[in-house]
């Protein structure tokens, strides 16, 4: 299941379409049937969340946590309880996806989004981008996730 929260009010989302292809994204990783979270929220609490898990004083697009922090990249989750089934949450502030969507990435708002989502997804799986092999990597990933939802090309 994907909860979705919107902490948020003043920018506008579209969240059955956003939990439409979020679980389309899942569905073609195997894990349609696992659970996901995803808070919405405004740059001061990311900015919060961010110093106070990754020390770094300043707000983000997007953070994750993974349920299975000892999960490698490209290592099928073993479900050994209802519990196993769970991928994490991620958190994403929708006025640092406002402002970078098209001034940093040329994109829409609503592309920007499934990208980060995308992206989200891959960082819970164990995907990382700390060294540019793994980066590179970890863009497949992220584009196989976008065709799923026929957004491949925001990946170039």
């Amino acid at each position: 299941m994907i909860l979705i929260n919107n902490r948020q009010r003043k920018i506008k989302v579209n969240l059955k379409e956003l939990e439409k292809k979020t679980h389309k994204m899942l569905e073609v990783l195997g894990y349609q049937d696992f659970d996901l979270g995803i808070l919405l929220t405004t740059n001061k609490s990311i900015h919060t969340f961010n110093k106070t898990y990754r020390h770094k004083d300043k707000p983000t697009d997007i953070l994750s946590f993974p349920y299975h922090t000892d999960l490698k990249a490209g290592q099928k989750i073993k479900v050994l309880s209802p519990d196993d089934k769970n991928l994490g949450d991620l958190i994403i502030s929708l006025e640092y996806v406002q402002k970078d969507a098209a001034k940093t990435w040329a994109r829409s708002f609503d592309d920007h989004m499934i990208a980060l989502i995308a992206h989200g997804i891959a960082h819970v799986l164990g995907y990382d981008h700390i060294i540019d092999t793994d980066y590179k990597i970890m863009l497949k990933v992220e584009k196989k996730l976008l065709a799923a939802v026929g957004l491949d090309k925001l990946i170039q």
